[in-house]
């Protein structure tokens, strides 16, 4: 497995370049090490994550906005301060129906991010 260090004790957000990553997608990867990622992703309205795996564990917490998040086979409108949990493996996205912000948190560090970085 190849390492990638830490980011900085300290990162400002308003410093870091937000990365297009969908139509109405974009993403800040916001400080990590080789064991944990946490990621600023941001949506407009009609966004989508399309449905995906991988072998990482997921905690995702909406900051703001309205989503319709699938885990598996379960499908729920999430809204600001709401939050889901994606075992590795498990298939999962998101379609934004109102404009926001989702705090995603990897275990392990998703290497494939990290190009940007």
């Amino acid at each position: 497995m190849q390492t990638f260090g830490s980011s900085a004790a300290f990162l400002i957000g308003d410093e870091i370049e937000w990365e297009t990553v969908g139509e109405g997608v974009k993403r800040k990867i916001m400080g990590y090490d080789d064991t944990i990622m946490l990621v600023n992703v941001s949506f407009d309205k009609g966004g989508i994550g399309p449905m995906h795996e991988h072998y990482h564990a997921q905690v995702t917490y909406v900051v703001g906005g309205e989503f319709e998040v699938t885990v598996g086979e379960e499908t729920k409108i999430l809204k600001g301060g709401d939050c889901f949990y994606i075992k590795p493996h498990v298939w999962h996205g998101a379609k934004c129906l109102e404009a926001g912000i989702l705090i995603d948190v990897f275990s392990p560090i998703r290497e494939d991010f990290m190009k940007s970085v």
